[in-house]
């Protein structure tokens, strides 16, 4: 499987989940998600799959600071529902980092482990999206923006002469390396592209 190289120079994000420890899954239910991962279930990268990325990495580190996330202990909420924008494809991302689903998740076991009632859309908050933790209760709300992040000013035409089935096998290679460079610079300026508020 070959794919951009900056993919494997991307932090991962470390967790610890309970159900995964009591099921035997993972050893002490430890493991890690790599951008690579979340790009496999999206099926592809892009400045919002990115994104979500982005935004669940600092905000697990915001709110845990030098301990482990707890997968399946945190709870998201959206401003947007689920199907305007790009909300939809952030939240599948968050989802599989974090295990927190709306209605659709793990029931639990016994009352412990559940995954569902995790994350809300429509919900009153200034940001793009809120993080909190479930046992403590502290959170953080994020905004994600890579306009300041430009792309090559190339990208629009060649896009449309692809979406035209008129581009030809150099202009779509073209078109691949230019999307995942600006994929790229956005994570080399997370401080940009990212508010803490």
């Amino acid at each position: 499987m070959k794919y951009p190289e900056f993919f494997d120079t991307i932090e991962t994000i470390k967790m610890q989940d309970d159900l995964s420890n009591f099921l035997g899954t993972f050893e002490y239910g430890l493991f890690e998600f790599s951008y690579l991962d979340v790009v496999k279930a999206a099926g592809h990268s892009c400045p919002t799959v990115a994104g979500a990325y982005i935004m669940t990495l600092v905000a697990l580190k915001e709110l845990y600071k030098d301990k482990l996330p707890k997968r399946g202990e945190i709870f998201v909420s959206f401003k947007e529902d689920g199907v305007s924008g790009v909300s939809g494809v952030i939240s599948n991302v968050i989802t599989q980092i974090t295990g927190a689903t709306q209605n659709n998740g793990f029931k639990g076991l016994n009352g412990n482990f559940e995954r569902y009632g995790l994350m809300k859309f429509n919900d009153n908050i200034s940001s793009s999206v809120k993080f909190q933790r479930l046992d403590n209760r502290n959170y953080v709300e994020l905004i994600y923006d890579p306009s300041s992040i430009e792309s090559d000013p190339l990208i629009p035409t060649l896009m449309q002469k692809m979406m035209q089935g008129i581009a030809t096998p150099k202009e779509k290679e073209t078109f691949g390396k230019l999307w995942q460079q600006r994929v790229e610079n956005i994570f080399d300026n997370i401080d940009k592209v990212i508010k803490i508020i």
